[in-house]
């Protein structure tokens, strides 16, 4: 009995032992666990706590990033605004100082025209004075020889003392004599004649006037000519009272002189010349008056895109609605329309051909066509004109259009209009468009483009207006009058009238070169 009661008391606490044992063991081994993953946790903790100092970092990253594009998109707006007060600004300076240069070229006309005169009346006077001394010591060499045997030692002295009373005698005889009632007239072949200008020679092209005279008698003691011209709407002599001045072209040697670069603005030229010699000036020829025929037409802004900013014969796209913001200003500033020689009363009566304003209250063109029309109509012969456009526009077009074209049509998209149209949105295009149908051009696109309609032709050429290169021509017949017309989106352009017809445009319609380039699936 005791022996088994020791047994199980042994084998109790040999249990008790494995059990304390493995109570160890297992305490180790969490322990040793909790240590593993403290240590894991303690890794992790610290990985997150970089990973959020990265995150941290960022999203001020992002923060500044975010604070330059808006800082950037503030100066760039700014940096716009400054652009566009610039241009207001050099604009408004371009026109004082046209203004500012017509009325120093006025003054400077009419001060040399006064010093001239002076200078002449001097010379005239001088030179009847050295005539007079000269008809003087003649008449007392004259008076010394018949006297002289006469007299006596007294009488010569009497003689000498008589000899100022005598000699103011005969000076005044000869000035008040019927052989000489002018008293400061110069002597035969002093003052240069006046020229007489060939009209059969002198000739009106291309923007150009060359005007060739001759002189009524042989002069060699000319040394040069002054040529002077003014632009009139006026046709026949010259009037007393113009608005234009008189400018001024001194120093030239020949009998001919051709003014380049003229713009016809105005319907005729009035031009006068006179012949100078190394002491004065003769008298003026007779004025004669050329016509200077061109196609002059003004941008009608009633016409334009609300979109589109119209100033004289320039228009730039403008999202904020350029259109009312300008008629506000010009309300505001109680402003019309800027003045120019197109507008001044000069001109008389309106042409027939210039379209009446539209109405103010409903825009002629809306949606996506941004187009603005010419005010002139185009019913009959050869016409031309110019357009310069801001290369970085995202669209341009230019063309000619009925008056029926809708007020959502666009040019070229109907059979009412016929334009060329330049894309720079996505993708670059060069086209020729009419009634939807689109021909691409392979050619440079130039930053300048020439328009030639012949009307009665049926004839609507387009061309590089600096090489005169084609690039296109409609060849059509033209039912109804055309008005030039004009697109523009994201971008600018500047239209120039008053030109004639280039004689190398009308040589290349002689040769049959624009028709052999037009495509008549477009016409």
């Amino acid at each position: 009995m005791c022996a088994r009661v020791h047994v199980c008391v042994y084998v109790c606490a040999r249990v008790c032992t494995c059990l304390h044992t493995c109570v160890y063991v297992c305490v180790h081994l969490c322990l040793s666990t909790l240590l593993v993953v403290q240590e894991a946790l303690r890794k992790i903790i610290t990985t997150l706590a970089m990973k959020n100092e990265e995150i941290q970092s960022f999203i001020y990253s992002l923060k500044q990033m975010l604070l330059n594009v808006e800082v950037k998109a503030n100066s760039t707006k700014v940096q716009e605004d400054l652009e566009a007060e610039f241009q207001s600004l050099f604009s408004v300076l371009e026109e004082l100082k046209e203004g500012m240069l017509m009325k120093i070229k006025q003054d400077r006309a009419s001060r040399t025209y006064e010093l001239q005169n002076q200078l002449a009346a001097c010379t005239r006077a001088l030179e009847s004075s050295e005539e007079l001394l000269e008809t003087a010591n003649q008449t007392l060499q004259a008076m010394d020889r018949e006297d002289f045997p006469q007299v006596g030692a007294c009488d010569a002295a009497r003689q000498r003392t008589m000899r100022p009373v005598t000699f103011a005698f005969q000076v005044n005889k000869h000035i008040f004599s019927a052989q000489n009632p002018d008293p400061l007239s110069l002597p035969s072949g002093a003052v240069p004649s006046a020229p007489v200008i060939d009209l059969a020679e002198s000739l009106v092209a291309d923007n150009c006037v060359t005007l060739v005279w001759r002189m009524p008698d042989e002069d060699s003691k000319i040394d040069h000519y002054v040529l002077e011209y003014r632009r009139t709407n006026f046709e026949g002599p010259p009037r007393l009272k113009e608005d234009q001045p008189w400018m001024v072209i001194e120093g030239i040697r020949q009998t001919e002189y051709t003014l380049t670069g003229l713009k016809f603005d105005m319907k005729y030229m009035n031009f006068r010349v006179k012949a100078c010699n190394k002491a004065v000036a003769g008298e003026f020829s007779e004025p004669v008056t050329l016509e200077t025929p061109a196609f002059m037409f003004r941008l009608d802004a009633s016409t334009s895109h609300q979109n589109l900013r119209v100033d004289d014969l320039s228009v730039e796209w403008d999202a904020m609605g350029g259109k009312v913001q300008d008629i506000k200003a010009r309300e505001k500033d109680g402003k019309g329309r800027t003045a120019s020689p197109i507008n001044s009363p000069a001109r008389g009566t309106p042409s027939p051909k210039r379209m009446p304003s539209g109405r103010g209250g409903r825009d002629r063109f809306t949606a996506e066509s941004y187009t603005v029309l010419g005010d002139t109509l185009i019913d009959g012969g050869e016409h031309y004109w110019e357009v310069r456009y801001e290369p970085d526009s995202k669209a341009f077009g230019v063309g000619v259009a009925y008056r029926s074209l809708g007020r959502f049509e666009q040019l070229g998209k109907t059979a009412a209009s016929w334009c060329l149209h330049v894309n720079n949105w996505l993708q670059v295009s060069f086209t020729a468009k009419h009634a939807n149908k689109v021909k691409v051009l392979d050619a440079p696109v130039p930053d300048c483009l020439g328009v030639h309609c012949d009307f009665h032709q049926g004839l609507l050429s387009f061309y590089n207006a600096r090489t005169k290169q084609v690039l296109h021509t409609f060849k059509t017949r033209f039912t109804q009058p055309l008005l030039p017309a004009f697109t523009v989106w994201c971008g600018s352009f500047q239209v120039t009238t008053g030109l004639q017809v280039p004689s190398s445009v009308r040589c290349l319609q002689k040769r049959g070169s624009a028709t052999s380039s037009s495509n008549t699936s477009l016409t």
